[in-house]
């Protein structure tokens, strides 16, 4: 298999939901990430975290065979995120975003990193996207997440990675934003046409709508869920699954970039990722899938889209 790289955010969350809440419990788009990728593929992260990351978070990772070596520690508080839940819970309502050592993150990629095929640029500063890419060396298949913030406020050169990378990852008030479109599938186009071949719209209880400019269309619906916990980092797990499955896919050597019928079977693997992140705050759900509940999970799943 090919190993993933993922770039991003290593936080902590303090987090309200109708069904409780969580102090500072792990979050982040990389260790989101991370976790879910790491049950199909070997994954290399690169972030950065403050001296208050404790070692028992940091075995989370370990044991799940993450390569830490791209994990810078500065002194300082880790990136604090603290938002609410209320009814809706496709939507997080934000408390307090404490940057703290994120605000001076430069992601400097170690050596053995560079040759990494599979890359995530998950979601963080674009300008930092773009300095990611120009560190890596031929990378077979490229993806990136953002957010509303990056759209407002840093929208060229948000556009300029998409010029840069094989798929966009997106909510569909993202793409709506992005675009001035107010028609969800002529925004996933006009997405699509600034640059990537392909475009995931994320669109939580109702699944994932991924097109391609060269074969349409395809709808993955959620994995019923009766109890949703906590959504954060859904998008992250799904993101981790589906990057992991394609590079569970390609050995070493083997430099043709995923086929369409791949990238739907990626889109189940991220589908049931995303579904057992929700159940529970933070990781703690998320960590305890293992293969067997995995092959479980995605057989219920084909069974829900086989006619």
């Amino acid at each position: 298999m090919s190993e993933v790289l993922v770039v991003g955010s290593l936080a902590y969350d303090s987090v309200k939901t109708p069904s409780g809440k969580a102090e500072r419990s792990l979050g982040g788009s990389a260790n989101y990430f991370s976790v879910s990728s790491s049950l199909f593929s070997k994954v290399r992260v690169v972030g950065v975290v403050g001296s208050d990351y404790s070692d028992a978070d940091r075995e989370i990772l370990k044991q799940r065979g993450v390569d830490l070596d791209g994990m810078q520690v500065v002194a300082g508080k880790t990136f604090h995120w603290e938002g609410t839940y209320e009814h809706n819970l496709n939507e997080a309502v934000t408390l307090k975003t404490e940057l703290n050592v994120f605000a001076d993150f430069n992601p400097e990629l170690p050596a053995q990193y560079k040759d990494t095929r599979f890359v995530f640029l998950a979601n963080i500063d674009p300008v930092l996207q773009l300095k990611v890419l120009s560190q890596i060396q031929k990378p077979l298949f490229v993806g990136m997440d953002s957010m509303n913030f990056w759209i407002d406020s840093k929208q060229a050169d948000l556009i300029e990675v998409m010029k840069k990378v094989d798929i966009v990852f997106v909510n569909e008030g993202e793409a709506k934003m992005l675009t001035q479109e107010d028609n969800a599938i002529v925004a996933i186009k006009k997405v699509a046409a600034l640059g990537p071949e392909y475009v995931v719209v994320k669109r939580g209880e109702y699944g994932s709508t991924v097109y391609s400019k060269t074969h349409g269309f395809f709808q993955c619906p959620a994995l019923p869920v009766e109890k949703v916990v906590d959504p954060t980092g859904a998008g992250d797990s799904f993101a981790g699954g589906f990057f992991g499955y394609l590079a569970s896919l390609r050995p070493s050597g083997q430099e043709h970039k995923p086929t369409w019928t791949e990238l739907k079977q990626a889109t189940l693997a991220g589908t049931v990722m995303s579904s057992q992140t929700i159940q529970d705050f933070s990781l703690k759900a998320l960590a305890k899938v293992d293969k067997s509940s995995y092959q479980s999970l995605s057989a219920d799943l084909v069974k829900m889209i086989t006619v």
